[in-house]
């Protein structure tokens, strides 16, 4: 068994066609392997004369250059870097103090942050400029490339090249089964490898890898999914946060949240009406070894239900949050509400309730303030109104430890420290406090019979008197925990992640998978033995197209195997002169040498 390698040396039996002819027929072979759009370069005598673009050739370099994929790449880029600032600067849309309490620490920058909208990032006009540009740049450039592709699907495979040894991969031999029987095994192969394939002419041709360009317009059209899903979520959106007391209760409605925040075109009706309440909070924690302090146990048990309908028990974990009717209720942290009882001079009880404490560090030191505002009189029967200052550590390290943080987050030693003043707290003045800050510019603090100030540290049980018969504060047996809700409907969440992983596959679709052409010749020569040659193409290089056509080529030679070679001196017919013969007697090897070429 022999191979004629035509790589290496041209084919007598095979007429060869001119040289106009076979650059048509290659080109036309590597056509339409792909939608991306043609460049265009303006005409010789526009770059020699200079521009002659009037308005509608401007606008349409525009929009080429706005639909071009390198312009839609260098917008996800600028929307990625846009993206940068609005993690790392404090918003307005998140969190109104943050943004006050930076603006106050960094008053020469805040004039310039202001003027970039750097506080309001995600709906500030350079941000949405861009969003909206990539957004029209990828509808421009998936349109016609949608198009272009519909028709390719609806085409035949085209030709085969004049020339098949200009293909990278390569093979050829000579077999004495007749021309069309070798084009109806070829056809049949290659069907039966999941091949689009015909018979044009003298050869077959076939293509495949269609799921390339499938992956391509589908990653585009993930990113558009996902734009519009940010664009929904962003303009619908609902979110609010409400910290809540074991035993305390929330209902669903605006007045109930501590903080909310919605989008644009959201409508507050629109809340699900739904309530729920805190049973208990359940937090463990590491209590030994590199890990002691790291909580192991961390979740609420809620009583919720919709209005008209029986109680419903759950329980909300750190990303496992409760959700009712697409609103979801998530777990975000939780703390202490030491329980106080103060006392006017006349011992009436004034105030009695668990008041919450804010951590500042992973052991949960907390920090806060208790405010008496209504029903308190002093000494001499004079309405005022009382304020102190708390720090409440879980674990005390004792007294002489040198130390005022807590030593571990659970409640080991409780301890609650206390200083107090009396005045006015300022909440009648109409403007905006933060409850876990007490305003004392109009309160006196108290202070002892030496002219000390007033301060106790207090175990559960213990009192602090007042000076004066002021009153009295207890530090009440029986600590609360509070955990803090995030309330949030983001109608776009589900399309987003639709769109993130359509965007995945897409993307993984378009780089593995190989768009390639494969034709199989067969012609009979002059001697009446049938010439067969294969070829492949590939949008781009691949080890994987010859060893796909060294498979075909295997397959299809064991049905029209080589011929015997024959002797020129005894069969006259035979071709004039020595025909160039590979070494190797497999088809395979012309196939691996014409990738090589």
């Amino acid at each position: 068994m022999s191979t004629t390698d035509t790589s290496a040396g041209k084919n007598r039996e095979t007429p060869e066609p001119s040289d106009a002819t076979a650059d048509a027929a290659d080109a036309a072979a590597g056509s339409r392997l792909s939608t991306a759009p043609r460049e265009e370069t303006a005409p010789r005598e526009e770059l020699a004369g200079g521009p002659t673009l009037g308005l509608v050739g401007w606008v349409r370099w525009f929009w080429r250059q706005l639909t071009s994929m390198r312009i839609a790449l260098i917008l996800l880029l600028l929307l990625a870097l846009g993206a940068v600032p609005g993690s790392l600067v404090p918003q307005n849309s998140v969190d109104d103090m943050k943004v006050e309490q930076w603006k106050k620490n960094n008053e020469a920058l805040t004039g310039i942050f202001e003027k970039l909208q750097l506080f309001d990032v995600y709906s500030s006009v350079w941000f949405s400029a861009i969003y909206i540009l990539l957004f029209v740049s990828l509808i421009g450039c998936i349109v016609p490339r949608t198009w272009q592709f519909a028709g390719q699907l609806r085409s035949r495979p085209p030709a085969a090249p004049g020339r098949l040894t200009r293909m990278p991969a390569y093979t050829t031999w000579r077999t004495e089964a007749g021309p069309e029987e070798v084009r109806e095994s070829a056809l049949a192969l290659l069907k039966g490898r999941r091949f689009r394939a015909h018979t044009v002419g003298d050869a077959v041709s076939a293509e495949k890898g269609y799921l390339r360009e499938v992956g391509n317009l589908v990653f585009h059209v993930a990113l558009i999914v996902m734009l519009i899903a940010f664009a929904a979520g962003q303009l619908f959106k609902s979110e609010g946060g409400k910290l809540i007391v074991e035993g305390d209760g929330f209902s669903n409605t605006l007045v109930q949240y501590d903080d909310f925040r919605s989008g644009a075109l959201y409508d507050v009706d629109d809340l699900a009406p739904f309530s729920f309440r805190l049973d208990s909070f359940t937090g463990t924690y590491e209590e030994t070894g590199p890990q002691r302090g790291t909580p192991r146990t961390f979740e609420a048990g809620v009583t919720w239900s919709r209005p008209g309908e029986k109680d419903r028990k759950s329980v909300i974990r750190v990303n496992e949050p409760l959700v009712v009717d697409g609103t979801k209720v998530y777990l975000l942290a939780h703390g202490y509400a030491p329980v106080v009882t103060v006392r006017d001079g006349r011992g009436k009880v004034v105030f009695n309730g668990a008041v919450p404490l804010l951590p500042t560090d992973s052991n949960v030191t907390s920090t806060g303030s208790i405010k008496v505002m209504d029903g308190y009189r002093d000494a001499k029967g004079v309405k005022r109104q009382l304020g102190f200052q708390a720090v409440f550590l879980p674990t005390f390290a004792g007294h002489g430890s040198g130390t005022m943080l807590s030593q571990f987050p659970a409640l080991k030693n409780p301890v609650l420290a206390l200083n107090a003043f009396i005045g006015d707290l300022g909440v009648d003045s109409g403007l905006p406090q933060n409850v876990y800050q007490l305003e004392t510019r109009k309160m006196k603090q108290f202070k002892t019979e030496d002219g000390e100030i007033l301060r106790q540290l207090m175990l559960q049980g213990d009192t602090m008197k007042l000076p004066g018969g002021a009153g009295s504060i207890t530090f009440e047996k029986g600590i609360k925990e509070w955990a803090s809700f995030q309330i949030s409907g983001q109608p776009g969440n589900g399309w987003a992640l639709t769109g993130a992983v359509a965007a995945v596959l897409g993307l993984a679709g378009s780089l593995f998978i190989q768009r390639r052409r494969v034709w199989v010749r067969a012609v009979r020569g002059a001697d009446g033995v049938t010439v067969v040659e294969m070829a492949g193409l590939g949008r781009s290089e691949s080890a994987r197209l010859p060893e796909e056509l060294k498979s075909l080529a295997l397959t299809l030679h064991s049905g029209a195997p080589t011929a015997p070679e024959k002797d020129p001196e005894k069969d006259p017919a035979a071709p004039a002169g020595p025909v160039p013969v590979n070494d190797s007697d497999d088809p395979v090897e012309a196939s691996a040498e014409g990738a090589e070429k």
